[in-house]
């Protein structure tokens, strides 16, 4: 292994218990600096950072890495029931710190404690940069927002040291100044770092952009923007040399068909000749047969031609990237303007959602934005001295942060079923297919779906919903999307004709889909109409 690779990959082959392969002989190194992994939704991106963290066994093949490896899990804040000490991975340190104070000398809890006395000191020492503090050791993640979760997990790696340490999709729920906060740690992370994002802003803060396509990485010196650009230098080329090569075919089967009529026309003429007695027959025999190893070796040069340059568009053709595009069909809801559908109150105070606007709900984390449209949409009690949402409409779809409305262990075609019983089987089908999920992925446990793939689940029970919802409500959709699939979403949602009332701190896709209206929830429970998204 060179010593400047962090992580070496050697015809890696893993295989979910199903049968489905989703690597296959996968070669590749991971330097010692920033990495940026990058590629679209299902191509295995958080399956090879599980396999690397040791999560997952190969099903072949090997993995070599210089030193321990720490890992950030997509799936961060399904876990409701973990303290903060256990984000932080230092639970079992402090457990057994604590077994120690109190007089116990098993050797398990010195050798658990290592080097980490003063853990509890350096916690508190961390846990104040991001807003917390010791005391804040055994609360429940459920009690904290999903940003707050993440930068919590997220100095825990710092606190931990790990030598090689994996991300995957760190920015998820970040808002604005964690998001900036989180870079910082980035540009300032000891050893080696590999960072699976959507994130365009934090790729920038990458040495190297690999990529994972088509079951093999490929990796470009520079981050996201320089990758970016010689993507797009090389797909100009393949699309033209594409173009080249089926015009170089068309000439060949051209020459070919002329060639054809030429050895036609003589035989004809030759024919005529030896009828017309022009010639001796042994004469005119000589003649053909020489006639006939002419033709088939001028055939055999045009085949071979032909045949050459057919190889010569699969090998261009190859090179071409099939950029597949989410094909959402939203419902139209038919919502005439004046129509109240929601209303968000505060001190007397009432903002109202109504007809087909857009609204965008921010603020930081911590400020109880998802709270708020939970129990908005669930119709829950309003929390004293809070401000509070009510519906005034029934048909409302919801898209919760953490996605922990799906079955795990049903498949993707089974938890669509399961809110459209009435709906015919090929129309599921037809639906998840516009949303690329095919084949073995909606017949997989939901549990093996990437992040991606699990948000097109859910969105697929919103818009199989009949009648359709007047008003969507999303918090952070953009959560665990690949690049491409967020700007297909944002099309998607500039279609829709209903109401749109969207929890994000996501501000390009906010402005790609042009929000009307922009309601911020202060750190003191507060809401404020802006007039834009300007900080």
């Amino acid at each position: 292994m060179s010593p400047k690779s962090a992580v070496s990959l050697r015809e890696l082959t893993f295989e979910w218990p199903d049968g489905t392969v989703a690597l296959a002989g996968v070669n590749g190194t991971f330097g010692t600096g920033r990495t940026g992994l990058v590629g679209r939704n299902g191509a295995g991106k958080s399956t090879l950072l599980r396999l690397i963290a040791g999560e997952l066994r190969p099903a072949a093949g090997h993995i070599d890495t210089t030193g321990e490896v720490g890992y950030l899990p997509q799936t961060l804040t399904l876990r409701q029931n973990t303290t903060v000490a256990e984000l932080l991975g230092i639970h079992e340190v402090l457990a057994a710190l604590k077994a120690v104070e109190s007089g116990e000398v098993d050797p398990r809890h010195f050798e658990a404690i290592g080097d980490d006395w003063d853990i509890e000191s350096r916690a508190d020492e961390a846990l104040h940069h991001i807003g917390f503090s010791a005391a804040d050791l055994d609360r429940r993640v459920v009690e904290v927002s999903g940003g707050e979760g993440m930068l919590i997990a997220i100095t825990g790696l710092r606190l931990r040291r790990t030598p090689i340490t994996l991300l995957d999709e760190p920015t998820n729920n970040l808002d604005r100044a964690t998001r900036a906060q989180l870079a910082e740690f980035v540009d300032q992370w000891p050893g080696t770092l590999v960072v699976v994002s959507h994130d365009l802003e934090l790729l920038e803060h990458m040495d190297t952009t690999t990529e994972l396509y088509g079951g093999a990485l490929s990796t470009l010196g520079g981050p996201y923007s320089a990758w970016k650009e010689h993507q797009e230098q090389e797909q100009a080329a393949a699309v033209q040399a594409a173009r080249s090569a089926q015009q170089a075919l068309k000439v060949e089967k051209r020459q070919r068909i002329e060639a054809e009529t030429k050895l036609a026309r003589r035989e004809r003429t030759a024919k005529k000749t030896q009828k017309d007695g022009g010639i001796p027959k042994i004469l005119a025999g000589n003649r053909a047969g020489k006639a006939q190893a002419s033709a088939g070796s001028l055939r055999s040069t045009v085949d071979e031609k032909v045949q050459a340059a057919q190889e010569a568009v699969v090998v261009a053709d190859a090179r071409v990237r099939d950029e597949e595009h989410i094909h959402l069909v939203l419902p139209d809801p038919d919502v005439p303007r004046g129509r109240r559908l929601a209303e968000l109150v505060d001190e007397g105070r009432t903002l109202v959602i109504q007809g087909p606007e857009r609204v965008a709900l921010v603020g930081a984390n911590g400020t109880g934005k998802s709270t708020l449209i939970e129990q908005l949409v669930r119709r829950g009690e309003p929390t004293p001295g809070r401000p509070h949402g009510r519906l005034v409409t029934d048909l409302v779809a919801f898209l919760p942060q953490r996605l922990d409305g799906l079955d795990e262990d049903a498949s993707a075609m089974e938890n669509v079923r399961a809110v459209a019983p009435g709906t015919p089987g090929g129309t599921v089908r037809n639906q998840l297919a516009r949303l690329l999920l095919r084949g073995d992925s909606v017949d997989r446990p939901v549990r093996t779906l990437s992040g991606g793939e699990r948000f097109r689940v859910s969105l697929a029970r919103l818009l199989l919903a009949e009648p359709p919802a007047q008003l969507l409500v999303l918090d952070e959709p953009t959560n665990n999307l690949d690049i491409a699939s967020v700007e297909q979403l944002a099309e998607a949602l500039d279609a829709y004709r209903g109401a749109l009332l969207i929890v994000s701190h996501d501000f390009a896709f906010l402005e790609r889909i042009g929000v009307d209206t922009v309601i911020e929830l202060d750190g003191d429970g507060r809401l404020h109409q802006r007039r834009d998204l300007s900080v």
